[in-house]
C-alpha cells in the first residue's frame, strides 16, 4: 500500500486547498445548539461513566484562554487606500499537554464562539489518538478570495506579530496549522515572519505544521485525513457486529461510496476508498451541488474536470444533482461528510440511506442527527477519530522539525544494503534466483512516505482497539466512546503531572 501512495506514476495535487464553501451557523439554521454546545453536550454524555473529580471534569470542559484581536490593514480598492479593521481570534483550550495544536482558518463567518468549540475538538482528538498536544484553533475573520495575495500575506505577518507579542506562538508554546481559506503558502509566511523576531531559534520550522516540503514540510500530510478516515471506517467495518448491523459483507470493497466536499479531505478520501479500498465512489457534492453515478465516477477525471470548469456540474457521464442536501439521502452504503458543519441534522436524518458514516469533517453531524441514526442502527464514525489523520501526521512534521532530519535519511540505505546481504544468502542457501522486480520489492528501504503513512495506520489501528473496548465496556456508540477515552486520558495526565491536586 505505501509502495501504491508513494508511486511515481501518481501525481498528487499535493497543494489543493480547502475549497469548499462552509455555512458556520447552519446549526443554528436548523434549530439546533451551535457546534460548541453539541461539543458540550457530547461531552457530558461521555462523563457520566466516568469516576473523574466533577471540578476536574468542569475544568477539562473549559477552554482555558481565548485571544481576540483587531489590527488594521490598508487595502486599495479602486484605487483609493483605506483602512480595513481585522478581526481574529486564538482558542487555547487545554494545556494539559504542550504545545497546544491546531488550524488556522480565514472566514467571513468565524466566530469566538466557534473557534472555542473547534478547539476543545483538537484537544479531543489529540487525547484520543495519543497525541500529546493541547487543543487550539484560531480564525481571521475574512473572505480571503476578497483580498489580492500581497493583502493575505500582510494580514497573516500582522496576525502572527500580534499571536508573537502575546505569547500565543512559538514551537513550544502554541503551533497553528492550514485549514479552510489557508495552506502551505500562508504557512511560510508564518514561518518567515517568526524567524524573523526569533534569529537564534534553532526549531522556529516547527512553529507551524502543513508547509511546503521545501520548508520543513512533510511527505503524506496532504492526503493524511482522507487516508485515515480510509483506516478508521476499514478497521470498523472489519468488526462482525457492524457488518451483521448494517448487512454488509465486511470490507470496503465494491461498496457505494458518497462523499461531501471535494476539498483537501474529500478528494483525499475519494482517492483512496477508490485506489485502494476497491469502492465505488458514487456520488460527490460541493456547496453548489454535485453529480451521481451508480456506476462509479472517475475521480481523478472528476478532479480535472472541477480545476477547468470551477464545478462538478455537467461531469460527463453523471447526473446532476443541484442541491447538496439531495445528495445525502442517495443510495450508497458508506457517507463520508467532509464538508459542512451541521449538514447532516434533525431535519434530513431520518432521508439517510447510508449504513456507515465516516465523519471527514468537525461536527458534521447533530446531536439530534446523531441520535436519529443510531437509533435506526446507522454506524457513526466519529470526527473525534475518523479525521484526526491530519493531527497524527502534524505531529510527525513537528518531530521532523524539531530533529532536524528526514525520516529514513540515516535508516533507507542500510535497510537495502541489510536486505540484499539476506537475498544474497537466500539465492545461495535454496539455490534459487529472484527476478528483478522481486529483487527490488524485497530490498527497497523505507523512506519518508513510508514511514509517515505506517505511523498514521498503527495510530487509526490502536486507537481504534481502544474505542472499541470502552464501547464493549459500556454498551454505548463509538461517540461516547472516543469521548470517554479522550477525557479519561486528559485527566490522567492532569493529575499525574500535579496540575490538579
Amino acid at each position: 500500500m505505501y509502495n501504491y501512495l508513494n508511486s511515481s506514476k501518481i501525481q498528487f495535487p499535493v497543494n489543493l486547498q480547502f475549497n469548499v464553501r462552509r455555512f458556520f451557523s447552519s446549526a443554528k439554521a436548523v434549530g439546533e445548539p451551535s457546534l460548541l454546545e453539541q461539543v458540550e453536550l457530547f461531552y457530558d454524555q461521555a462523563t457520566k461513566y466516568l469516576t473523574i473529580d466533577k471540578g476536574l471534569l468542569k475544568y477539562i470542559k473549559g477552554c482555558n484562554l481565548v485571544l481576540s484581536l483587531s489590527f488594521p490593514i490598508s487595502i486599495t480598492r479602486d484605487g483609493k487606500s483605506e483602512l480595513k479593521v481585522i478581526k481574529a481570534y486564538r482558542a487555547q483550550h487545554s494545556h494539559h499537554r504542550l504545545p497546544t495544536k491546531g488550524g488556522i482558518r480565514y472566514s467571513d463567518d468565524i466566530t469566538k464562539t466557534e473557534v472555542e468549540a473547534l478547539a476543545s475538538l483538537v484537544t479531543f482528538k489529540c487525547a484520543c489518538v495519543d497525541i500529546p498536544f493541547g487543543g487550539a484553533k484560531g480564525g481571521v475573520k475574512i473572505d480571503h478570495k476578497k483580498f489580492t495575495e500581497e493583502e493575505l500575506s500582510r494580514i497573516t505577518r500582522r496576525f502572527t506579530v500580534e499571536l508573537l507579542q502575546k505569547n500565543f506562538i512559538g514551537p513550544a508554546v502554541d503551533v497553528p496549522a492550514p485549514d479552510y481559506g489557508t495552506g502551505p503558502r500562508e504557512m511560510g509566511w508564518i514561518v518567515n515572519t517568526y524567524t524573523a523576531y526569533n534569529p537564534g531559534d534553532i526549531n522556529a520550522y516547527g512553529v507551524v505544521t502543513g508547509k511546503a516540503i521545501r520548508q520543513g514540510g512533510i511527505r503524506g500530510r496532504a492526503e493524511a485525513t482522507g487516508l485515515g478516515l480510509y483506516y478508521a471506517i476499514r478497521e470498523t467495518m472489519k468488526m462482525p457486529e457492524n457488518s451483521r448491523v448494517m448487512g454488509l459483507s465486511k470490507g470496503i470493497k465494491d461498496k457505494k461510496v458518497i462523499v461531501t466536499g471535494f476539498g483537501n479531505v474529500g478528494y483525499w478520501a475519494a482517492h483512496v476508498f477508490k485506489e485502494i479500498g476497491e469502492a465505488k465512489i458514487v456520488g460527490i457534492s460541493e456547496w453548489n451541488g454535485g453529480v451521481y453515478n451508480p456506476d462509479g465516477l472517475d475521480v481523478e477525471a472528476l478532479l480535472e474536470y472541477k480545476q477547468k470548469h470551477g464545478t462538478l456540474i455537467n461531469f460527463p457521464g453523471a447526473r446532476n444533482i443541484p442541491n447538496p442536501d439531495v445528495i445525502l439521502s442517495m443510495d450508497c452504503d458508506i457517507l463520508l461528510p467532509c464538508a459542512l458543519e451541521a449538514q447532516i441534522n434533525g431535519h434530513n436524518a431520518k432521508k439517510i440511506k447510508a449504513k456507515i458514516i465516516g465523519e471527514g469533517a468537525n461536527g458534521p453531524c447533530t446531536v439530534k442527527a446523531d441520535k436519529i441514526l443510531n437509533e435506526r442502527g446507522c454506524v457513526i464514525v466519529p470526527d473525534l477519530y475518523a479525521n484526526a489523520g491530519g493531527v497524527t501526521v502534524s505531529y510527525f512534521e513537528w518531530l521532523k522539525n524539531l530533529s532536524h532530519v528526514r525520516f529514513g535519511r540515516m535508516t533507507k540505505k542500510y535497510e537495502e544494503n541489510s536486505k540484499k546481504i539476506l537475498i544474497d544468502i537466500l539465492e545461495k542457501k535454496f539455490k534459487k534466483k529472484f527476478s528483478p522486480i522481486e529483487k527490488r520489492l524485497m530490498v527497497q528501504g523505507a523512506g519518508e512516505m513510508d514511514l509517515v503513512n505506517s505511523g498514521l495506520e498503527s495510530t487509526m489501528n490502536s486507537t481504534f482497539k481502544q474505542i472499541q473496548e470502552t464501547k464493549d465496556r459500556y454498551n454505548i456508540n463509538y461517540r461516547i466512546a472516543a469521548y470517554i477515552n479522550a477525557i479519561q486520558k486528559i485527566a490522567d495526565s492532569y493529575k499525574i503531572s500535579g496540575m490538579w491536586p
